[in-house]
């Protein structure tokens, strides 16, 4: 059986990328909805039917679990995929979301003011509030800022103009006096300016990542959960299915599993 990846767009690419390169020897299965890309401003009964179609394409897919590598569906859907969908249709597989392991890097980087770049859909469910309150965690505090633009234009590989849109507001507030210690990426997309942003503002401020933190928590799942590690197969492939093709996802998907993939 593989693990399957789940996300709006290809932003979660960039986490299988680094899950696989972590775990190269699992088999690896990627869900990505880019005909309905962005999820951010759609409603919550949306997002529920759209990330369940993709989670149920997995499943097929015979995945063991899936990971939902989108922000915005592990905030509005995974509870309730989780509590509904799979005692229902898959009770002997597993759903995993994004939100707590980046939560739980946050408390251990012991980051007392932090800013969150989300999609709309995202800051407004107040979820990673919700996950930080579950904890006691009084002392970090969030600043939730919704940045719907960055994913049309990391979409279209339009970096540049990603990176200064989210330059200007980190600026502002290190500038305003009011200062931050932490910067969540709060979307998968958003990943893909981790680098940059680090190489800017790596003295400063700590970024969290989910491309860098998924694998560590993923390893570790599988570490616990040692009758859902035992039903892997061990091939080292990576399938893509995308529900809308372009030339251009084609070239970003070769660059960024190395080749290493097939698609449908």
């Amino acid at each position: 059986m593989k693990i399957g990846f789940f996300d709006s767009g290809l932003g979660g690419l960039v986490v299988l990328k680094s899950v696989a390169k972590h775990m190269p020897e699992y088999d690896y299965e990627y869900y990505g909805d880019t005909k309905h890309v962005p999820y951010g401003d759609r409603s919550e009964e949306e997002i529920y039917n759209l990330t369940k179609t993709g989670v149920k394409h997995l499943f097929e897919r015979d995945c063991a679990l899936v990971v939902i590598a989108c922000n915005t569906a592990s905030a509005e859907t995974l509870r309730r995929l989780q509590d509904e969908f799979l005692p229902e249709e898959y009770p002997t597989r597993k759903i995993l979301g994004v939100i707590i392991p980046v939560i739980e890097e946050v408390i251990e980087g012991e980051c007392k003011k932090v800013l969150m770049f989300a999609t709309q859909r995202t800051v407004s469910s107040g979820k990673y509030h919700l996950e930080l309150g579950k904890r006691n965690e009084i002392h970090t505090k969030i600043e939730a800022v919704a940045t719907p633009e960055l994913v049309p234009l990391l979409e279209a590989g339009n970096m540049a103009g990603a990176n200064a849109i989210v330059q200007a507001l980190i600026d502002e507030r290190l500038l305003g006096g009011g200062g931050i210690d932490g910067l969540i990426l709060g979307c998968t997309h958003y990943t893909l300016l981790a680098d940059t942003l680090r190489n800017t503002y790596a003295e400063k401020i700590q970024i969290f990542s989910q491309a860098e933190i998924i694998p560590k928590k993923l390893y570790e799942y599988l570490m616990k959960h040692t009758e859902i590690k035992a039903k892997l197969s061990r091939g080292g492939s990576r399938n893509v299915f995308l529900t809308e093709h372009t030339e251009s996802y084609d070239t970003h998907i070769a660059i960024l599993l190395e080749g290493r993939f097939m698609q449908e």
